[in-house]
């Protein structure tokens, strides 16, 4: 058998009475809210808003602060890096060689000394052939080609060729085109031929003061003696 729910006809006081008891209850929690807020300064609908805010914040500070602990002291970060590396001012470039800006070119050259040297050579105290590599290291070095050709030297070369000194040589690649331009235009003649009257007439004069200075150095023991 169901219960018969009873409808109301009139007003009923004591249910009146309970409805505005439960809205006093409702109306003093939102006044609660509204004290609240207005203590902190935010509104009472945005409070949870905030919360969430102040977490995510928390969150990426942290994760900033343990980047910046890997990081090593003094290290670059990669975004600098690529910044320098991609600026062409800052951008590191090869030097250029001194070779690169004049071009040289390797001649063959076997020299030997004169005739009137061999007496002196025989007699120096020292290997003939370690003179005229000395000597020879001492003309070459520093000297340039000249593009005026000098015609080879008439003086007559020893004919003992264990004295000989054979080496390559770096010549300025201009002054040698020239030399072939206005000498050997067909390019036959032995690149040495149109060098050496510049090299031989050096290599020679330095073996003379070679042997200078070894007569000198032998003979000055001898006068400290006399003295």
């Amino acid at each position: 058998m169901r219960k018969k729910i009873p409808t109301i006809t009139r007003p009923d006081p004591a249910y009146a009475a309970t409805l505005q008891q439960g809205d006093r209850e409702v109306s003093g929690k939102e006044d609660e809210a509204q004290v609240t807020a207005t203590k902190t300064g935010t509104p009472a609908a945005d409070v949870d808003v905030d919360v969430d805010v102040d977490v995510d914040v928390d969150v990426d500070v942290d994760a900033v602060r343990h980047e910046s602990e890997r990081v090593p002291e003094g290290a670059v970060a990669p975004h600098q890096v690529t910044a320098e590396s991609s600026d062409p001012h800052t951008s590191l470039r090869a030097p250029v060689s001194a070779r690169a800006l004049n071009p040289t070119r390797k001649i063959d050259i076997r020299v030997n000394a004169l005739e009137r040297q061999e007496a002196a050579l025989e007699t120096c105290g020292v290997e003939p052939a370690h003179v005229v590599r000395a000597a020879l290291r001492r003309a070459v070095k520093g000297w340039q080609l000249s593009p005026v050709f000098a015609p080879v030297a008439e003086e007559r070369r020893t004919r003992n060729t264990r004295w000989q000194a054979r080496t390559s040589l770096a010549v300025d690649a201009a002054s040698l085109g020239v030399l072939l331009r206005d000498h050997d235009p067909l390019d036959v003649l032995s690149k040495w031929a149109l060098i050496r009257g510049q090299v031989e007439p050096r290599i020679w004069g330095e073996i003379d003061m070679i042997l200078e200075e070894i007569e000198d150095r032998t003979a000055s023991p001898q006068e400290n003696t006399v003295q």
